[in-house]
């Protein structure tokens, strides 16, 4: 039980990290009209994301080294 919960941690932790990361980069919005383009970013979220992320791989490594 205590080993699949630390397997679980790991992966929901590294794809809260990946997916953290993808929101970072691509870009939410864009606007062309002829040669003038607007894009817009919200990156709050992602920081957000990805500590959660870290977060949850840090407990799955504390908890792999336990045992």
């Amino acid at each position: 039980m205590n080993n699949t919960v630390k397997k679980i941690l790991l992966i929901v932790g590294f794809g809260l990290l990946i997916y953290g990361i993808y929101t970072l980069i691509a870009p939410e919005a864009s606007v062309s009209i002829g040669d003038f383009s607007v894009e817009t970013q919200d990156n709050s979220d992602a920081y957000i994301t990805m500590a959660f992320g870290l977060v949850a791989i840090v407990l799955g490594l504390v908890a792999a080294k336990k045992n």
